[in-house]
């Protein structure tokens, strides 16, 4: 496990991997992906500015 230390001594541990995914594999090359989590659906947009927006 890492330990990240923040200003002020505080520590928090972070794991070593997380999962990844690409955004471009999400949205299929696409701007746009449908995304569950527990019943309910999100949208992953990209924008053309190349940030990322999730609405529900």
């Amino acid at each position: 496990m890492i330990v990240l230390r923040h200003q002020g001594g505080a520590t928090t541990p972070r794991p070593q991997s997380l999962p990844s995914h690409t955004a471009r594999e999400l949205t299929e090359g696409g701007t746009q992906a449908q995304i569950e989590l527990d019943g309910q659906i999100y949208t992953l947009r990209i924008t053309r500015a190349g940030k990322l927006i999730l609405t529900k």
